[in-house]
């Protein structure tokens, strides 16, 4: 269960926000002033300090930096009544997370709260990389990040999607506002709405105040939308609106609202094709795909696998208190040649469990999962194509898989003597599906 430290010298407003945080299933700890919450940082092991900024006994960047250099770890979350872009960047510089201003809601409170837990995740992970593939991307990245563009980051699940995202905020000229996140198919389509949108007091049961939304509270900072494929085709329709027109109308209100905030969108599907094959708007797709970063699996990758792991074995090693001096040669020709289908996440899961069962001064191949020990692909065995070119350096097995495509889209096209529908038929997909395919590999029309 996380803690939060809650700094303030009005006792109402400590007793407000203890209510709703310990409600929401935190430990909550109060102090009056900064050299109180100084000796609670110090005795307790704090994950999160919500503070004032004006306090009789010192002010609240003091504490500020002394909880920075105390417990790095800390998230710190300012509070002010006089707010002032100077206090603020001030703040954010010497490690603030985010500054609220006095009045806020209490909504609000409670969004940036849980988005200070999710951030939290993330902190610490770095970007490891040896790899030109990843180097192109951060170039990428760095080239695009001061721009406003609508980025739509693509991969598999666990390639790092959300550390680009952050990475694309941090180089941003957004990067002293705000960064939110939200997973689009976490939620039922009404509770995401409301999240994105906010809502007005009595426009359904339980809405019970006023509530921002994520893209109002996010103005002048960005936005997250993660797993984008799975939002709603009605909500689909509202996203759209909002990169239309740029503003946001709360459920049941009757206002239009102006925001400026950067929409970063991102999805393990191929939303191309989905699209093409009317499973998602096509207009949408191409209002987010202004630019697109695809993410390569690690085993398209595989001179990143070692350094990662050894990125992975240091952290946990610390945390369990063990001191290993690395991996078997073994233990290593394991970890580079596994095919890792969950990527970066599936490696930090399966180094941690080797740092944990380990007995000896080094990580052997045998405290690694069975299911890699066996070698058994997480899919069972599958034939390989005896015309296919030998597996090895140099072999992409997306590629191969694209010429196969290519060609196959090709042959049909010939035997349909050009003639699309009948091509579409051949092949077993809709017109607009093979319209899609066309225009990804370059055919024309004959």
């Amino acid at each position: 269960m996380s803690t939060i430290l809650i700094v303030d010298d009005e006792k109402s407003m400590r007793d407000l926000l203890s209510i709703m945080l310990r409600k929401q299933g935190y430990t909550v700890l109060t102090a009056e002033g900064g050299e109180q919450a100084k000796r609670i940082v110090t005795e307790e092991t704090v994950d999160l300090v919500i503070s004032d900024i004006a306090m009789p006994d010192g002010d609240g960047i003091d504490l500020l930096r002394y909880v920075k250099q105390s417990s790095p770890s800390t998230a710190v979350i300012m509070i002010t009544a006089y707010a002032s872009p100077k206090t603020a960047v001030e703040s954010l510089k010497l490690g603030a997370i985010d500054y609220i201003t006095k009045p806020f809601d209490v909504e609000e409170i409670r969004l940036v709260v849980r988005q200070a837990f999710d951030r939290r995740k993330l902190i610490g992970k770095e970007i490891i990389w040896k790899s030109p593939l990843v180097g192109n991307i951060l170039q990428l990245v760095e080239q695009i990040a001061p721009t406003n563009s609508t980025i739509l980051i693509t991969g598999e699940s666990g390639t790092g999607k959300e550390l680009i995202a952050q990475r694309l905020h941090a180089f941003s000229r957004r990067k002293d506002n705000r960064f939110f996140w939200i997973n689009c198919g976490a939620l039922p389509e009404t509770l995401l709405e409301s999240e994105l949108f906010g809502h007005m007091r009595g426009s359904f049961t339980g809405a019970v105040n006023n509530k921002k939304g994520l893209l109002e509270v996010a103005d002048h900072g960005t936005l997250l939308l993660d797993e984008i494929a799975e939002m709603s085709p009605p909500m689909q329709v509202k996203l759209l609106r909002f990169l239309q027109e740029r503003t946001i109308r709360r459920i049941g209100g009757i206002t239009d609202i102006s925001v400026d905030v950067r929409i970063i969108a991102a999805t393990n599907k191929d939303l191309g094709r989905l699209a093409a094959e009317g499973k998602y708007r096509e207009d949408l797709y191409y209002r987010i795909n202004v630019v697109e970063i695809h993410l390569p699996p690690l085993r398209d990758r595989r001179e990143d696998i070692l350094p990662i792991s050894e990125h992975f074995l240091r952290k946990y090693s610390v945390q369990l208190g063990k001191n290993l001096k690395g991996f078997s040669q073994e233990a290593v020709d394991l970890l580079v040649s596994w095919e890792w289908p969950g990527n970066v996440r599936e490696l930090e899961n399966a180094v941690e469990r080797a740092v944990a069962l380990e007995r000896g001064d080094e990580v052997s191949r045998s405290s690694f999962p069975e299911r890699m020990l066996t070698n058994t692909p997480i899919h069972g065995s599958i034939p390989v194509d005896e015309n296919a070119p030998e597996i090895g350096d140099g072999f992409k097995l997306e590629d191969y898989v694209q010429q196969i495509e290519r060609s196959y889209i090709a042959k049909a096209l010939e035997r349909a003597q050009g003639s699309q529908k009948k091509a579409a038929e051949l092949l077993g997909i809709t017109p607009r599906s093979l319209r899609y395919y066309m225009s990804k590999f370059g055919l024309k029309e004959k």
